[in-house]
């Protein structure tokens, strides 16, 4: 199946939160308190959206999978506990979910690789992320697309594991 990656429309919001509601209900499901506090909700999506940030992943005309990417634009990666691999410009990437109906199909990993082909274009080859402990998720694609554990941030009060992967030429 042909997925297309490419910024998000205010149109789009609704299905968008849609899919954000479901990854929200899913942590939860999990026992995890990631995605518990009221983050993230409808502004902050209209406000990725309004900025360039709001990416989504479509079938079609079906919306499958969202993410935020900004470029050098996380203010608490300043404040590891421990070290990144480089320094300088990077890619960071938030909000990352996709819909109930197209799971175990690997589109995470979809999107995170458009996210690579992101960098490249802008000539950054950094990429920085972070998920929460116990989001055996998040953290198994990190793995498996070869991120570098680097150490602890802190958003909204709460520890994340910070991750970078350094692009190859």
């Amino acid at each position: 199946m042909e997925y297309t990656f490419r910024k998000a429309v205010p149109a789009e919001l609704d299905q968008i939160w849609e899919i954000l509601e479901g990854g929200i209900a899913r942590r939860k499901a999990e026992g995890s308190n990631q995605w518990q506090d009221g983050y993230p909700n409808p502004d902050v999506v209209r406000n990725d959206i309004e900025k360039g940030y709001g990416y989504v992943l479509a079938d079609g005309s079906t919306i499958v999978g969202y993410c935020a990417i900004l470029i050098n634009d996380e203010p608490a990666y300043a404040d590891i506990q421990g070290k990144w691999v480089t320094e300088g410009d990077f890619v960071v990437y938030h909000r990352v979910a996709v819909s109930d109906q197209y799971l175990g199909k690997g589109l995470a990993q979809v999107m995170l690789k458009h996210i690579e082909a992101f960098a490249r274009q802008h000539h950054i080859k950094s990429l920085k992320a972070d998920t929460n402990f116990d989001n055996a998720g998040m953290l198994k694609i990190f793995e498996k697309l070869g991120y570098v554990y680097c150490g602890e941030v802190v958003f909204r009060g709460s520890p994340r594991k910070a991750f970078e992967k350094v692009l190859k030429d």
